[in-house]
């Protein structure tokens, strides 16, 4: 990688990426990411109703088998910090997202896919994390201003694979089947390997020693993972709105307020579309107010963003809603892991795999929030609750922020 360019100025941080095989191929493995799950995702409920007659009820339970991410990112994440390995245990996860996407594709009894979701799958999820903690072991072998553009660059490819996918998905499933998609969606784990190849990153020694040493200490080392857990409690807040905004904003817009599917189209495709607009500039904007107050102001939007939900029934509504939520995940989407690395520098991968894998908790925290919501206020009321979550978030975001500046 080039210190400088002719004019004595460092190189831009798309030169970096472009001029790295590391973040170049980490940022392919991370749009193949997000196409491969986004895809599958909005699925699996239909292919358990229709391939095994489950009831949807039951079939919605899918969702709860990613609440083993979090303990399986734990484990290799602890495991990646005391050993320095990162790319290594990175194809061991995607290799498990091969196999646990297929195993879905063939399967044929209902239980086979929630089993196989619940002790293959939440191992695949932890790739995204050691492939985070490789870059961060390069970025501190090889200091640049442009370290956190870098990060956002590669992280903004896993948000154009969220994009992108389930409009793939949809399209290979009407086309050649649920089945035939699924395996798509194997291969594209598999593929993630292609672009980094045999490359090998591992942790600096004197951070394997560190991380070794206060393994064996158990107490001291929850303390220090303490603003770590903290933030991420916050974060799982936050994301807890997303859950029920899935799984009941279309649901409001059709029944109740009667509006045409091009502008339901339209209104859910707006969030994605000013998330990616921001997110290159949430940087820039960090460096100047501070990391945390940025993430303070993007959750109060969120707070805005469901009010919107709540108390607007209309189009315009809609639309405000879901373009104040656009700038909350710009925003989080951009800094997220670079703040949870912060957080605990001394071990990058437990952080980096506690928080990627947190959304799996969010999403169980927001469709069990939504489920009795909808029950006790109904719509539109039920986005009140996310809200008040994202309320809380707020403060506490402000409050960390203002610790961290004193």
């Amino acid at each position: 990688m080039a210190n400088a360019d002719v004019m004595g100025k460092p190189p831009s941080a798309l030169k970096q990426v472009l001029g790295s095989r590391l973040y170049l191929g980490a940022t392919i493995a991370m749009l193949l990411s997000g196409i491969g799950t986004s895809a599958a995702a909005p699925q699996i409920v239909l292919y358990l109703a229709r391939e095994f007659a489950t009831p949807l009820p039951i079939a919605g339970l899918f969702y709860l088998t990613s609440l083993a991410a979090p303990v399986a990112g734990y484990l290799i994440g602890s495991y990646s910090d005391r050993t320095g390995k990162r790319l290594g245990l990175f194809r061991l996860c995607v290799i498990a997202g091969f196999l646990g996407w297929a195993g879905i594709a063939i399967a044929w009894q209902a239980w086979m896919p929630f089993v196989i979701s619940t002790l293959v799958l939440g191992f695949s999820g932890a790739a995204a994390s050691q492939l985070f903690a490789a870059i961060h072991d390069d970025l501190t072998r090889k200091p640049t201003p442009a370290a956190e553009d870098i990060v956002a660059i590669i992280r903004m490819a896993l948000t154009v694979g969220w994009v992108v996918g389930p409009v793939i998905g949809a399209w290979f499933a009407a086309e050649a089947g649920i089945r035939v998609m699924f395996w798509g969606t194997a291969l594209c784990f598999l593929a993630q390997i292609i672009p980094l190849g045999t490359l090998n990153v591992e942790a600096p020694p004197a951070q394997r020693a560190v991380n070794s040493a206060s393994a064996s200490t158990m107490p001291s080392q929850w303390t220090v993972m303490t603003p770590l857990l903290v933030f991420t409690g916050l974060y799982i807040l936050v994301y807890a709105g997303e859950a029920i905004k899935y799984g009941f904003l279309l649901v409001y817009m059709e029944e109740q307020l009667h509006l045409e599917p091009a502008l339901r189209g339209a209104i859910i495709g707006i969030q994605p579309l000013i998330e990616l607009i921001i997110m290159p500039f949430s940087v820039i904007v960090a460096r100047r107010i501070g990391t945390l107050w940025l993430m303070t102001i993007a959750a109060g939007l969120g707070v805005l963003a469901n009010l919107c939900f709540a108390l607007w029934p209309s189009a315009a509504g809609m639309f405000a809603g879901q373009i104040l939520m656009g700038g909350v995940w710009g925003v989080f989407a951009a800094l997220g892991i670079i703040v949870a690395q912060r957080l605990l520098p001394s071990a990058v991968a437990t952080a980096s795999a506690i928080f990627m894998s947190s959304t799996a908790l969010s999403s169980a925290l927001g469709g069990i929030t939504g489920g009795l919501g909808i029950a006790v206020v109904g719509l539109p009321m039920v986005f009140l609750f996310p809200a008040a979550y994202a309320a809380l978030a707020t403060v506490g975001l402000a409050i960390m922020a203002r610790r961290a500046a004193t």
